[in-house]
């Protein structure tokens, strides 16, 4: 029974590979547009952020971190972690790791959301996008890295396009448990008051589900800065670019410094990013 199991093999990697031939026969000049205006787009965000000097950048990142948390220690703790990335000789790394971390997140943050909200509203929705998702977030990030640099070369793209795969599972499982967790009583008393369907989403369900939905913004900046050394290997610039570099040299010293500038900014955009508690108390 297994030698007749092992002899009769299911050609899926053959359909696979004839099928990205046949994309990349068919329909490589839709990939180039998009190549063109996703790559023209984060560099024209990496171009504006690199134009700021940096100590300039790391005043406005500290003060902004204050206005919106109201918190000294968090605010001081970008400032330092900052100098430090500068200290270290990875700010140009960091900024373009920056820039495919904030794209990718608005990517996934304006596809997911909308998703998560319809998945809420229609259940067999969610039944039938459910496996997509287990499967987008269980796969190898290998395995769908090598059709995206087929269809979008070498660059940020493939690395971006990857990053979102890997990353928008987040917001759209998040915002659809946001949205199902809302309370009957307050559905009901909205209709009570003559609230259309419209108004219920943003003036009931959409409050009551924020911190849920912030929680899935959160998680998929992290799961898109997970992606960083990844990306690098399709020729994406950033601070995974030293990490690979590091580990083909063997040198220790620079994988170091550069894991940790990642987990500084890391650790900055998890901060950063959070909810206020001085709103979340009101």
């Amino acid at each position: 029974m297994l030698d007749w199991l092992t002899s009769h093999k299911l050609p899926l990697g053959v359909w696979v590979a004839a099928a990205i031939d046949w994309i990349t026969t068919n329909a490589q000049g839709f990939f180039d547009v998009v190549t063109l205006v996703l790559g023209g787009a984060l560099d024209g965000i990496m171009a504006v952020l690199l134009f700021i000097p940096p100590l300039l950048f790391v005043a406005l990142a500290a003060l902004g971190t204050w206005l919106l948390h109201r918190s000294i220690p968090l605010a001081l703790g970008v400032l330092l972690g900052l100098l430090l990335i500068i200290n270290l000789g990875f700010w140009q790394a960091t900024i373009e790791t920056l820039t495919l971390v904030l794209f990718a997140t608005i990517v996934s943050v304006l596809v997911g959301v909308p998703v998560g909200i319809a998945a809420a509203h229609r259940p067999w929705l969610y039944t039938a996008i459910r496996p997509i998702l287990d499967l987008m977030q269980t796969i190898p990030t290998f395995v769908y890295l090598i059709p995206t640099l087929i269809l979008f070369g070498l660059g940020m793209v493939p690395g971006l396009i990857s990053t979102v795969i890997f990353a928008i599972p987040a917001p759209i499982r998040l915002t659809h448990l946001g949205i199902s967790s809302v309370p009957a009583q307050l559905e009901e008393a909205g209709q009570a008051f003559g609230a259309t369907r419209r108004q219920l989403l943003w003036k009931v369900e959409l409050p009551y589900a924020l911190p849920t939905i912030m929680a899935g913004v959160t998680q998929c900046i992290m799961l898109a800065l997970s992606m960083v050394v990844i990306a690098a290997l399709v020729g994406a610039d950033g601070l995974g670019k030293p990490v690979v570099r590091a580990l083909n040299t063997v040198n220790v010293g620079m994988g170091f410094e550069a894991g940790l500038a990642i987990v500084i900014l890391a650790i900055l955009l998890d901060r950063v990013c959070k909810r206020p508690e001085w709103r979340s108390r009101r």
